[in-house]
């Protein structure tokens, strides 16, 4: 089977009902389109394995990575997209390293998304449209501010992927820009 992003979405809303969850999701699906057409990859793919990757993350937050792999193996969701989806939470939540440019993006961009979105929230017009990245590096610097978004992860995806961190970030700006206001 290989799952459609409607497949995605509906297995999704099984297992969440929280806005704030979704909104991560559509944001973290945007960021994965837009590097795989970047590397020439099928942003399908990569975007799909971005909307599910914390499906089980509100259901069951104290065994995230192991839950969604349980969820998507019995949903008969392929290897690869399994193996991608456990592989964000390297270091964190799951053993399993991100190997393959889709899952280094992955580990890269998840908590990126939300630095970037909260970033944008404390901005007078409160959008990523006029959202710069010398404005998220400032932030960045402030370890009070989104104190809950692991910058080390961010950075050690970074350099998994061979970017530069602001490339990153002006990238995920970029990105975010598609589907936020």
């Amino acid at each position: 089977m290989v799952p459609t992003r409607d497949d995605a979405e509906q297995l999704w809303r099984q297992y969440n009902d929280d806005e704030g969850l979704w909104r991560h999701a559509l944001a973290v699906e945007a960021a994965m389109r837009h590097f795989a057409e970047k590397a020439g990859e099928d942003p399908e793919r990569w975007g799909i394995i971005g909307l599910v990757h914390d499906i089980d993350y509100q259901k069951y937050p104290d065994q995230h990575c192991t839950m969604a792999k349980k969820i998507l193996e019995q949903a008969g969701w392929p290897e690869d997209y399994v193996r991608a989806v456990v592989s964000h939470g390297w270091g964190i939540c799951s053993d399993v390293e991100p190997l393959s440019p889709l899952e280094k993006t992955l580990f890269a961009v998840d908590e990126l998304t939300g630095f970037i979105q909260a970033c944008a929230l404390v901005r007078p017009s409160k959008s990523v449209q006029d959202l710069e990245v010398s404005s998220v590096k400032k932030k960045w610097k402030t370890q009070a501010f989104a104190a809950g978004v692991n910058r080390q992860v961010i950075e050690k995806g970074a350099a998994m992927l061979g970017m530069d961190l602001d490339a990153l970030i002006g990238e995920t700006i970029i990105a975010l820009r598609k589907v936020l206001p």
